[in-house]
């Protein structure tokens, strides 16, 4: 018996079919073709690329042996090219049909990437009007190494011979056929790490709010500073805020990005005279209100206005950070 898909009489073996009339209607021979060759049929031709071949014979004797190589087609902005070998991929593969799909080596080296893409591979039969296909299961690792993969898609050679009856037919009476592939590219994962840092570099930042007594906005906000691989500044209200207005001091650390970090810090006004710092502690994610830490009421104004406190000499107001811990989100690309 001649090698190729599987013949009428393979399947009249198995007892599928009891007599030859019973597969004479079109529509059954289609079903029973299906069924025997798995793994799938489909009407839709392929998404990504398919290549025309008007004489799969004269192919086959210009690449003695060898492989077809497609004209490049891009996919998510990599080089691809299909290569079909019609007639084996080495001299113990004789008679089998490989399909192998090569990655441009250019898109992947610069900078070095993995890419992994699933792939399906697909030939048109003409006996039932549909593709032929064969997908991994897994998507298929490309890189620096690993440019191309392929595989016998459980095709003979001799399943595009112009002797293979109808409905096994990969080839038209002319000896036209047509392979395809689609090639779908995983994107990449995007993650990230958390982590919480309790080793902080450049933990302290002292501001000075000069002229505090002519200050007339409802707030102040210092300059960006770095702390702990952060950039952070501090808030000021210097006649209060919310619950504290007109009666207290308001002071908050703010992330200068707004990220959403869980800190642990000390927040001071300093006393200049002694060392009597006004000091309250921080700890949790950002509040609501202002999207920071800190507190509307952190110091009465009475205190700042009492020169024998020592919280504004010179009118000078110094307020002081202590950043202790904080949760980092580090995004992985």
């Amino acid at each position: 018996m001649e090698k190729g898909v599987i013949k009428e009489e393979e399947i009249i073996s198995k007892g599928d079919i009891k007599e030859e009339s019973d597969i004479s209607d079109g529509s059954q021979k289609h079903e029973k073709l299906k069924a025997s060759l798995l793994p799938y049929w489909r009407e839709r031709p392929p998404t990504t690329y398919s290549v025309t071949f008007e004489s799969f014979g004269k192919m086959m004797e210009l690449v003695n042996n060898g492989y077809y190589e497609s004209l490049p087609f891009t996919v998510d902005g990599f080089n691809w090219t299909l290569k079909i070998y019609p007639n084996g991929n080495s001299d113990t593969t004789r008679g089998l049909v490989y399909c192998y799909v090569r990655i441009d080596n250019s898109s992947i080296t610069d900078p070095p990437l993995d890419v992994y893409a699933e792939i399906k591979f697909f030939v048109y039969n003409y006996g039932i009007s549909e593709y032929y296909t064969y997908q991994e299961v897994e998507p298929v690792k490309f890189d620096s190494v690993e440019q191309e993969w392929g595989k016998w898609i459980g095709l003979y050679t001799s399943s595009f011979s112009k002797a293979t009856i109808d409905p096994y037919k990969f080839i038209t009476d002319g000896d036209k056929c047509v392979f395809g592939i689609d090639v779908f590219v995983a994107q990449r994962n995007k993650s990230e790490v958390f982590s919480y840092d309790e080793n902080i570099s450049n933990p302290v930042f002292t501001w000075n709010l000069t002229n505090f007594s002519t200050l007339t906005l409802d707030s102040y906000t210092s300059e960006p500073f770095s702390s702990g691989d952060r950039n952070w500044v501090l808030k000021v209200y210097p006649n209060g805020d919310g619950v504290g207005t007109d009666n207290s001091l308001s002071l908050y650390l703010l992330s200068e990005s707004n990220e959403k970090n869980y800190v642990r810090a000390k927040l001071r006004v300093l006393n200049q005279i002694g060392s009597d710092n006004v000091e309250k502690p921080v700890e949790g994610w950002p509040n609501a209100a202002e999207n920071g830490w800190g507190y509307a009421e952190f110091i009465p104004l009475a205190d700042l206005q009492d020169s024998t406190k020592g919280f504004v000499v010179d009118d000078v107001l110094e307020v002081e950070v202590e950043i202790m811990a904080i949760s980092k989100q580090t995004p992985i690309n």
